[in-house]
């Protein structure tokens, strides 16, 4: 693992650096952030109150640190996070997850931009609307939102020094269930087109879930989720999940075995240990060394050599 690593030029102590050095949210100044919708989002208004951080004292800490846990999101925006140095030309759009109620900004948003940028791929990061803008078809807004965010990173692919052939999705917990929707209803726009951006494909070229939710149904007996129809056009797809995860492992299990029916190119890892909402922030445990494996996967599927479907 170390060798492949070497390939790009990384090693555990790097990886494990950028988790811990994060920018943050708010974004530090020179992120280029762009509004995603040029007037009102399409759909009812879920928010309630200002944009806000929502945590409290009393919320869990993840490996010692808070979380930013951003509530009441009416204005989607898109925020780039440049790769400084070894620019590769790939970019990936990130979902942070939250129960379609939340977003957890910091541990699922900006410190996986900043690794990322570690392996040489530029970053988009996706504030969705929330709360209760999804599951799709429940609420189509996420959906939305990240449907327009794929148009409007190939739109700037040039000036971004992107290339518009490998850009990919990465998303935790909602926001891996965010990146299977995306991966399996782009070839239609969930809203009337706004300008050009929405005249540019928004299928993935690659997708990373982890730790995903609202694939598999606990109320059918963990069935695959229906709405999430799988065909040979899915992007390949790298997915990770722990067993005793307590939003089940069986959504990262039954949507491999859906990838593996459509002769999908997949990648399945599962761990004894782990639970939920680690992000990349380090622990004893082996699940948390997801990055590197994915660094790894990266490099395989043509995405780090410039090859991707």
């Amino acid at each position: 693992m170390l060798r492949a690593l070497a390939l790009f030029g990384l090693t555990a102590f790097t990886l494990s650096a950028a988790a811990q050095t994060s920018s943050g949210w708010p974004p530090a100044p020179g992120h280029q952030a762009i509004q995603l919708w040029p007037g009102t989002a399409p759909g009812p208004q879920t928010a309630t109150a200002s944009e806000h951080d929502t945590t409290t004292p009393k919320d869990n800490l993840i490996a010692g640190k808070p979380v930013v846990r951003l509530g009441d999101v009416s204005t989607p925006t898109i925020t780039l996070y440049a790769a400084p140095e070894n620019n590769s030309g790939a970019a990936v759009v990130v979902f942070p997850g939250g129960g379609y109620q939340i977003l957890a900004m910091d541990l699922e948003g900006t410190e996986v931009c900043d690794w990322l940028n570690s392996i040489g791929v530029n970053c988009v990061l996706l504030k969705y609307r929330v709360p209760g803008t999804g599951p799709y078809p429940k609420s189509a807004a996420a959906l939305q939102d990240a449907q327009r965010a794929m148009g409007l990173v190939r739109e700037h692919a040039a000036e971004w020094k992107i290339d518009p052939k490998r850009i990919g999705v990465l998303g935790f917990s909602a926001g891996g269930h965010l990146a299977a929707a995306l991966s399996t209803h782009n070839e239609q726009r969930l809203y009337p087109a706004v300008d050009g951006a929405d005249q540019l494909s928004c299928r993935p070229d690659f997708a990373i879930v982890i730790y995903p939710g609202y694939l598999a149904l606990s109320e059918k007996n963990f069935e695959f989720n229906p709405d999430i129809p799988v065909t040979a056009s899915v992007p390949p797809t790298f997915l990770v999940q722990a067993e005793d995860d307590p939003v089940h492992v069986e959504n990262a299990v039954e949507y491999f075995m859906q990838l593996k029916k459509a002769r999908v190119p997949a990648e399945l890892h599962v761990y004894a240990k782990g639970g939920h909402g680690y992000g990349l922030r380090s622990t004893e445990l082996p699940v948390t060394t997801w990055p590197r494996t994915a660094a790894i996967w990266l490099h395989t599927v043509g995405v780090l050599s410039g090859t991707a479907d």
